[in-house]
């Protein structure tokens, strides 16, 4: 049987060719073209300092130190957990999430957005 006499042929155009809601192909974008973007959460973050450097901020109350999360790989910080009131950080991320922002000043530290 030719190609122009099949029944398929009235049913092109149409999104499932008439096999049913899983019969249809290429709906997703391939991995290449999602969008990836690692996170790391506020509970997180203390272990991402170097222990001299903490050891440091907790003996001078003074002086935050300062984390870049684009260093480890982590682009946007997110809210699950809680940092120590009395141990401020200044966090430096591409994204910040609107609960992260609020704990890390709650606890008397500072949010930097890089681009």
């Amino acid at each position: 049987m030719t190609t122009r006499f099949r029944k398929n042929r009235k049913k092109r155009g149409h999104v499932s060719a008439g096999h049913g809601r899983i019969g249809r192909h290429a709906l997703l974008p391939p991995p290449s073209q999602q969008f990836l973007l690692p996170a790391v959460n506020v509970d997180r973050l203390w272990s991402l300092v170097p222990e001299a450097v903490a050891n440091a901020a907790a003996k001078d109350g003074a002086t935050a130190p300062s984390i870049d999360v684009t260093q480890f790989g982590y682009f946007k910080v997110l809210g699950k957990g809680m940092l120590p009131p009395d141990r401020p950080v200044v966090v430096k991320a591409k994204l910040v999430s609107k609960i992260a922002e609020k704990k890390i000043k709650a606890a008397g530290g500072a949010v930097v957005l890089t681009a």
